[in-house]
Protein backbone atom coordinates (compact mmCIF):
# COMPACT_ATOMS: atom_id res chain seq x y z
CA UNK A 1 0.00 0.00 0.00
CA UNK A 2 1.21 3.29 -1.00
CA UNK A 3 2.32 6.11 1.89
CA UNK A 4 1.31 9.33 0.48
CA UNK A 5 3.29 12.00 1.89
CA UNK A 6 1.36 15.22 4.25
CA UNK A 7 1.70 18.59 2.65
CA UNK A 8 1.36 21.68 5.52
CA UNK A 9 -1.67 24.11 5.25
CA UNK A 10 -0.84 27.22 6.92
CA UNK A 11 -2.03 26.38 10.15
CA UNK A 12 0.14 23.21 10.46
CA UNK A 13 -2.71 20.84 9.50
CA UNK A 14 -1.23 18.06 7.52
CA UNK A 15 -3.20 17.38 4.05
CA UNK A 16 -2.10 14.00 2.31
CA UNK A 17 -0.71 15.46 -0.94
CA UNK A 18 -2.53 13.18 -3.41
CA UNK A 19 -5.94 12.51 -2.34
CA UNK A 20 -9.24 10.72 -4.05
CA UNK A 21 -12.12 12.76 -5.24
CA UNK A 22 -15.68 11.75 -6.04
CA UNK A 23 -17.16 14.44 -8.91
CA UNK A 24 -19.69 13.27 -10.79
CA UNK A 25 -19.64 10.03 -8.99
CA UNK A 26 -23.23 8.43 -8.27
CA UNK A 27 -23.87 8.09 -4.33
CA UNK A 28 -24.04 4.56 -4.72
CA UNK A 29 -20.53 4.53 -6.84
CA UNK A 30 -19.01 6.52 -4.22
CA UNK A 31 -19.31 4.07 -1.60
CA UNK A 32 -17.52 1.11 -3.64
CA UNK A 33 -14.78 3.55 -5.24
CA UNK A 34 -14.15 5.29 -1.64
CA UNK A 35 -14.12 2.14 -0.88
CA UNK A 36 -11.54 0.46 -3.05
CA UNK A 37 -8.98 3.93 -3.14
CA UNK A 38 -9.14 3.47 0.80
CA UNK A 39 -7.67 -0.06 0.72
CA UNK A 40 -4.85 1.58 -2.70
CA UNK A 41 -3.77 3.59 0.38
CA UNK A 42 -5.57 7.25 -0.29
CA UNK A 43 -6.43 8.75 3.09
CA UNK A 44 -7.74 12.10 1.60
CA UNK A 45 -11.44 11.87 0.19
CA UNK A 46 -12.79 14.81 -1.64
CA UNK A 47 -16.39 15.62 -1.93
CA UNK A 48 -19.23 18.08 -1.84
CA UNK A 49 -22.94 18.80 -1.08
CA UNK A 50 -23.43 19.18 -4.85
CA UNK A 51 -22.24 15.46 -5.57
CA UNK A 52 -25.06 14.25 -3.94
CA UNK A 53 -22.57 11.02 -2.43
CA UNK A 54 -21.76 12.59 1.00
CA UNK A 55 -23.75 9.61 2.37
CA UNK A 56 -22.26 7.17 0.04
CA UNK A 57 -18.45 8.26 0.76
CA UNK A 58 -20.12 8.02 4.75
CA UNK A 59 -21.05 4.29 4.12
CA UNK A 60 -17.58 3.62 2.52
CA UNK A 61 -15.37 5.53 5.39
CA UNK A 62 -17.09 3.47 8.01
CA UNK A 63 -16.61 0.65 6.36
CA UNK A 64 -13.06 0.91 5.89
CA UNK A 65 -12.02 0.40 9.59
CA UNK A 66 -9.64 3.20 9.26
CA UNK A 67 -8.88 5.32 12.55
CA UNK A 68 -10.65 8.77 11.98
CA UNK A 69 -7.24 10.37 12.79
CA UNK A 70 -5.54 8.65 9.71
CA UNK A 71 -8.39 10.29 7.34
CA UNK A 72 -8.88 13.92 5.87
CA UNK A 73 -11.99 14.26 4.57
CA UNK A 74 -13.07 17.50 2.57
CA UNK A 75 -16.73 18.70 1.54
CA UNK A 76 -17.63 21.97 0.00
CA UNK A 77 -20.64 24.41 0.24
CA UNK A 78 -23.32 24.98 -2.34
CA UNK A 79 -23.89 28.06 -3.99
CA UNK A 80 -27.57 28.44 -2.76
CA UNK A 81 -26.27 27.78 1.04
CA UNK A 82 -24.05 30.97 0.88
CA UNK A 83 -24.80 33.41 3.74
CA UNK A 84 -24.08 33.37 7.04
CA UNK A 85 -26.88 31.12 9.00
CA UNK A 86 -27.03 29.13 5.95
CA UNK A 87 -23.45 28.51 6.21
CA UNK A 88 -24.01 27.02 9.61
CA UNK A 89 -26.69 24.73 8.70
CA UNK A 90 -25.33 23.95 5.57
CA UNK A 91 -22.49 22.35 7.53
CA UNK A 92 -24.78 20.50 10.32
CA UNK A 93 -26.03 18.70 7.50
CA UNK A 94 -23.13 17.59 5.11
CA UNK A 95 -21.34 16.65 8.53
CA UNK A 96 -24.61 14.36 9.33
CA UNK A 97 -24.42 13.03 5.86
CA UNK A 98 -20.59 12.06 6.42
CA UNK A 99 -21.20 10.89 10.01
CA UNK A 100 -18.11 12.93 10.94
CA UNK A 101 -17.78 14.83 14.48
CA UNK A 102 -15.53 16.98 12.59
CA UNK A 103 -14.35 18.13 9.39
CA UNK A 104 -10.51 18.37 8.16
CA UNK A 105 -11.47 20.89 5.37
CA UNK A 106 -14.24 23.08 4.48
CA UNK A 107 -14.52 24.40 1.28
CA UNK A 108 -16.22 27.43 -0.50
CA UNK A 109 -17.58 25.81 -3.51
CA UNK A 110 -17.34 28.89 -5.55
CA UNK A 111 -16.98 32.79 -4.87
CA UNK A 112 -20.26 33.85 -6.65
CA UNK A 113 -18.96 37.78 -6.62
CA UNK A 114 -22.62 38.70 -8.43
CA UNK A 115 -24.28 37.72 -5.47
CA UNK A 116 -22.19 38.97 -3.16
CA UNK A 117 -22.53 36.67 -0.02
CA UNK A 118 -18.84 35.17 0.18
CA UNK A 119 -18.00 37.41 3.30
CA UNK A 120 -20.20 36.55 5.05
CA UNK A 121 -20.11 32.79 4.86
CA UNK A 122 -16.53 33.15 5.38
CA UNK A 123 -17.41 34.80 8.68
CA UNK A 124 -19.49 31.59 9.13
CA UNK A 125 -16.56 29.11 7.65
CA UNK A 126 -14.41 31.55 10.56
CA UNK A 127 -16.63 30.64 13.14
CA UNK A 128 -17.05 26.95 12.64
CA UNK A 129 -12.71 26.70 12.55
CA UNK A 130 -12.77 28.83 15.80
CA UNK A 131 -15.37 26.38 16.96
CA UNK A 132 -12.83 23.84 16.75
CA UNK A 133 -15.58 21.81 14.34
CA UNK A 134 -13.33 21.67 11.21
CA UNK A 135 -9.23 21.38 10.87
CA UNK A 136 -8.57 24.02 8.27
CA UNK A 137 -11.13 26.51 6.14
CA UNK A 138 -10.44 27.34 2.33
CA UNK A 139 -12.52 28.29 -0.90
CA UNK A 140 -12.66 26.67 -4.05
CA UNK A 141 -12.61 28.53 -7.69
CA UNK A 142 -11.39 31.85 -5.82
CA UNK A 143 -9.93 34.47 -7.96
CA UNK A 144 -7.36 36.41 -6.78
CA UNK A 145 -9.43 39.73 -5.98
CA UNK A 146 -12.06 36.93 -4.19
CA UNK A 147 -9.12 35.94 -2.00
CA UNK A 148 -7.97 39.62 -1.59
CA UNK A 149 -11.12 40.95 -0.32
CA UNK A 150 -11.52 37.33 2.15
CA UNK A 151 -8.05 38.03 3.51
CA UNK A 152 -8.78 41.48 4.15
CA UNK A 153 -12.25 41.05 6.35
CA UNK A 154 -10.99 38.92 8.11
CA UNK A 155 -8.42 36.94 11.00
CA UNK A 156 -7.88 33.45 8.65
CA UNK A 157 -6.29 33.25 5.98
CA UNK A 158 -7.79 30.56 3.68
CA UNK A 159 -5.79 27.45 3.76
CA UNK A 160 -6.78 26.21 0.48
CA UNK A 161 -7.54 26.99 -2.58
CA UNK A 162 -9.51 24.60 -5.10
CA UNK A 163 -8.83 25.46 -8.76
CA UNK A 164 -9.05 24.08 -12.35
CA UNK A 165 -5.20 23.31 -12.86
CA UNK A 166 -3.95 20.66 -15.45
CA UNK A 167 -1.34 21.15 -18.28
CA UNK A 168 -3.16 23.30 -20.35
CA UNK A 169 -4.73 25.58 -18.09
CA UNK A 170 -1.55 25.71 -15.50
CA UNK A 171 -2.65 28.68 -13.08
CA UNK A 172 0.94 30.11 -13.22
CA UNK A 173 -0.37 33.24 -11.86
CA UNK A 174 -2.57 32.22 -9.14
CA UNK A 175 -0.38 29.98 -8.21
CA UNK A 176 2.03 32.26 -7.31
CA UNK A 177 -0.64 34.59 -5.68
CA UNK A 178 -1.28 31.92 -3.52
CA UNK A 179 2.65 31.10 -2.88
CA UNK A 180 2.86 34.72 -1.95
CA UNK A 181 -0.03 34.03 0.68
CA UNK A 182 0.48 30.91 2.20
CA UNK A 183 -2.23 29.28 0.24
CA UNK A 184 -1.91 25.88 -0.92
CA UNK A 185 -3.09 25.27 -4.16
CA UNK A 186 -4.84 22.30 -5.22
CA UNK A 187 -5.67 20.99 -8.21
CA UNK A 188 -9.36 19.71 -9.54
CA UNK A 189 -9.65 18.16 -13.04
CA UNK A 190 -5.88 17.22 -12.85
CA UNK A 191 -6.42 14.91 -15.47
CA UNK A 192 -8.41 16.89 -17.69
CA UNK A 193 -11.80 15.31 -17.41
CA UNK A 194 -11.01 12.62 -20.05
CA UNK A 195 -11.08 15.38 -22.65
CA UNK A 196 -8.48 14.91 -24.57
CA UNK A 197 -5.35 15.88 -22.62
CA UNK A 198 -4.11 12.15 -22.12
CA UNK A 199 -3.88 11.68 -25.85
CA UNK A 200 -2.18 14.56 -26.19
CA UNK A 201 1.46 13.34 -28.02
CA UNK A 202 4.15 15.12 -25.96
CA UNK A 203 3.25 13.03 -23.30
CA UNK A 204 3.69 10.09 -24.90
CA UNK A 205 7.68 10.29 -24.45
CA UNK A 206 7.37 10.95 -21.70
CA UNK A 207 5.83 8.21 -20.18
CA UNK A 208 7.50 5.77 -22.10
CA UNK A 209 10.93 6.79 -20.62
CA UNK A 210 9.69 6.71 -17.39
CA UNK A 211 7.81 3.59 -17.50
CA UNK A 212 4.38 4.99 -16.82
CA UNK A 213 0.97 6.30 -18.61
CA UNK A 214 0.08 9.76 -18.97
CA UNK A 215 -2.05 9.86 -15.95
CA UNK A 216 1.25 9.08 -14.04
CA UNK A 217 3.07 11.48 -16.04
CA UNK A 218 0.49 14.13 -15.05
CA UNK A 219 -0.18 13.41 -12.05
CA UNK A 220 4.16 13.58 -11.52
CA UNK A 221 4.10 16.95 -13.22
CA UNK A 222 1.48 18.17 -10.84
CA UNK A 223 3.38 16.79 -7.24
CA UNK A 224 6.36 18.52 -8.63
CA UNK A 225 5.33 21.51 -8.86
CA UNK A 226 3.74 21.43 -5.20
CA UNK A 227 0.10 21.13 -5.71
CA UNK A 228 -2.10 19.14 -3.70
CA UNK A 229 -4.37 16.83 -6.37
CA UNK A 230 -7.68 14.72 -6.35
CA UNK A 231 -7.75 12.64 -9.58
CA UNK A 232 -11.05 10.99 -10.10
CA UNK A 233 -11.54 7.50 -11.08
CA UNK A 234 -14.50 4.56 -10.89
CA UNK A 235 -12.25 2.03 -11.91
CA UNK A 236 -10.06 -0.15 -9.27
CA UNK A 237 -7.33 -0.62 -11.81
CA UNK A 238 -6.95 3.31 -12.68
CA UNK A 239 -7.21 4.42 -8.81
CA UNK A 240 -3.93 1.89 -8.34
CA UNK A 241 -2.75 3.29 -11.16
CA UNK A 242 -3.28 6.81 -10.06
CA UNK A 243 -1.32 6.68 -6.29
CA UNK A 244 1.49 4.68 -8.05
CA UNK A 245 3.37 8.19 -9.08
CA UNK A 246 6.01 8.40 -6.21
CA UNK A 247 8.99 6.18 -7.40
CA UNK A 248 9.98 8.20 -10.45
CA UNK A 249 10.91 11.91 -10.98
CA UNK A 250 10.17 14.19 -14.31
CA UNK A 251 13.59 15.51 -15.48
CA UNK A 252 14.13 19.70 -16.68
CA UNK A 253 13.21 18.34 -20.11
CA UNK A 254 9.44 16.41 -18.90
CA UNK A 255 8.71 19.41 -16.78
CA UNK A 256 9.58 21.88 -19.81
CA UNK A 257 7.76 19.71 -22.44
CA UNK A 258 4.33 19.71 -20.10
CA UNK A 259 4.59 23.47 -19.51
CA UNK A 260 4.13 24.18 -23.50
CA UNK A 261 1.01 22.44 -23.30
CA UNK A 262 -0.42 25.43 -21.26
CA UNK A 263 -2.92 27.13 -23.53
CA UNK A 264 -5.04 28.78 -21.08
CA UNK A 265 -7.85 26.59 -21.99
CA UNK A 266 -10.71 26.12 -19.48
CA UNK A 267 -12.83 22.72 -19.11
CA UNK A 268 -15.13 24.46 -16.83
CA UNK A 269 -16.70 27.80 -15.91
CA UNK A 270 -15.42 31.06 -15.40
CA UNK A 271 -15.33 31.87 -11.62
CA UNK A 272 -15.57 35.99 -12.50
CA UNK A 273 -19.11 35.08 -14.09
CA UNK A 274 -20.45 31.52 -12.74
CA UNK A 275 -23.80 32.10 -10.82
CA UNK A 276 -25.67 28.90 -11.10
CA UNK A 277 -27.25 27.93 -7.75
CA UNK A 278 -28.50 24.45 -8.99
Amino acid sequence: MTKIPDFPLNNDVLMPQLGFGVFQVSDEEAERAVAVAIRAGYRSIDTARIYENEEGTARALKAAGVPREELFITTKLWNADQGYDSTLRAFDASLARLGLDYLDLYLIHWPMPGRGTYLDTWRAFGRLYADGRVRAIGVSNFLPEHLTRVMDAGDVVPAVNQIELHPYLSQAELRAFHAEHGIVTEAWAPLGQGKGLLDDAALAPIAAKHGKTAAQVVLRWHLQLGNVVIPKSVTPARIAENIDVFDFELDTEDVAAIAALDAGSRLGPDPATFAWMG
